[in-house]
């Protein structure tokens, strides 16, 4: 991965300690490169084909497929292209549009599709059901290598019969404005799509699965990951409708979807495959990225720009604005008193919160978390909160994140800017945009969920 370009906050670029903190931040993303993990983990010496201790012999495979889902796919099945060679038979690869990599053939042998995100689109359908006729015939002499990644669970979409498309955008929409989790949601979506949830392992037995996975989800659960295609899957359809009670759908989510989980619930439909199934006495699922990984090399950056440094958490989750006023009061803890650790600080905390739509304005959970933070740090002179999506993109816009300092809040008071109205109505996005203070990278084609960093100085 090339040295990510931050810009344009205008606090970030104007600062003396602006260059520090972005060397800090790309050494983050540079951690988790997808092609880099890919290297890292496959590996070959002639006909012998090595994935972390395990041997695939390549002369005796009779077809050798690539196939995946996720905003990381163009990097990994690049580097994935480009180590197997002649032997690769064919592949394809759906990621988010606008995280390709031109060409779009990365070689004559595997091609990538480019659907939409965060909702389901005509074009991860289709290229599901290429993707599905393309393991069609599939053996136990066959080996198919799944490059997954974050977004991988809107980008492959195979909705079961009965369940249209329209109806998971639906239902998908509905999730994301109640706040719902990744886990949450890709509970809902591992019985309602074909592929997910062990779907796309059952699909192909006999034959051997490699899959490598970049994680975005909290804690590397392997069957919530892209709704873990080649995971045995541990929740149920119960599980599923609880979900839906929870946040008072049941009556609002299209007919087809809550038919589909009644027949669930009555035994009428078939359970996802679990721990112990068939399917999985020949896949082998392997984690190559994390968040956890991306955090210790920016800590480990930030020390050689001469900063303390503590890793709070890489588990943070919850509503984003209640997440961004617990993160403001460490860094104010951290300014004023010197605990947990003095200056210069660079405290890191990952993971990934939500947020639960109130408005109707533009923007994302990591832009959210920092206006959040706005009044708590008000006044707190040489501090500094900035939000990181690792994928580039914080939720439906074009930034990643957003700079928040002590004088933020009297900028935005001198703009004619209030942050409690901007909270209200979910417009983050335009709140930063106005004070030029939006943190953009454009896609970074890798996807280890989100980072905060509190700085001070």
């Amino acid at each position: 991965m090339q040295q990510p370009v931050f810009s344009p906050s205008k606090t970030l670029d104007a600062a003396r300690w602006g260059q520090a903190v972005k060397n800090i931040l790309s050494a983050a993303l540079i951690a988790v490169d997808p092609a880099q993990a890919v290297a890292a983990h496959l590996q070959r010496r002639g006909h012998r084909l090595s994935i972390n201790g395990r041997t695939y012999a390549l002369d005796r495979i009779r077809r050798l497929l690539v196939v995946g889902a996720g905003k990381a796919g163009a990097p990994m099945a690049a580097q994935t292209a480009v180590i197997l060679g002649d032997d690769l038979t064919a592949g394809l690869v759906i990621v988010k549009e606008g995280y390709g990599a031109p060409p779009q053939t990365i070689s004559d042998r595997l091609q990538l599709i480019e659907a939409g995100h965060p909702l389901p689109d005509e074009r991860g359908v289709e290229g599901a059901q290429r993707m599905a006729a393309l393991l069609a015939d599939c053996t136990g002499d066959d080996l198919v290598i799944c490059l997954i990644s974050g977004g991988g669970s809107a980008l492959l979409t195979a909705p079961v019969s009965g369940v249209s498309l329209a109806d998971m955008q639906a239902l998908t929409s509905m999730l994301l404005a109640s706040g719902a989790s990744i886990n949450e949601i890709n509970t809902l979506r591992k019985h309602l799509e074909q592929l997910k949830g062990g779907g796309l392992a059952r699909f192909v037995f006999p034959a051997q699965i490699a899959t490598l996975i970049l994680s975005d989800v909290i804690g590397d659960p392997l069957d919530m990951i892209a709704s873990g295609p080649t995971a045995p899957d541990r929740t149920t359809f119960q599980d599923a409708w609880a979900v839906l009670q929870r946040y008072h759908l049941t009556d609002r989510v299209p007919a087809s979807v809550r038919e589909h989980l009644e027949r669930g619930l009555r035994g009428q439909e078939a359970e996802t495959p679990k721990p112990g199934d068939a399917v999985f006495q020949r896949v082998q699922n392997l984690i190559i990225g994390n968040n956890y990984q991306a955090a210790v090399a920016a800590m480990q950056q930030a020390k050689r720009e001469g900063f303390n440094i503590l890793l709070l958490t890489t588990f943070l989750q919850g509503e984003a604005r209640q997440a961004g006023r617990f993160l403001a009061a460490v860094l104010r803890q951290a300014a004023t008193t010197g605990q947990p650790i003095g200056r210069p600080a660079c405290i890191i905390a990952g993971g990934e919160t939500t947020v639960t739509l109130t408005g109707d304005g533009l923007g994302g959970r990591n832009q959210e978390l920092a206006l959040a933070a706005i009044p708590d740090l008000a006044g707190l002179p040489d501090i500094a909160l900035i939000t990181l999506a690792t994928d580039g993109g914080d939720g439906p816009t074009d930034a990643a994140g957003a700079v928040v300092t002590g004088e933020t809040q009297a900028r935005a008071s001198q703009a004619g800017l209030n942050v409690a109205d901007y909270l209200q109505r979910n417009d983050s996005y335009h709140f930063f945009q106005q004070l030029n203070d939006l943190l953009r990278t454009g896609p970074t084609r890798t996807n280890v969920n989100d980072l905060t960093f509190l700085f001070a100085f």
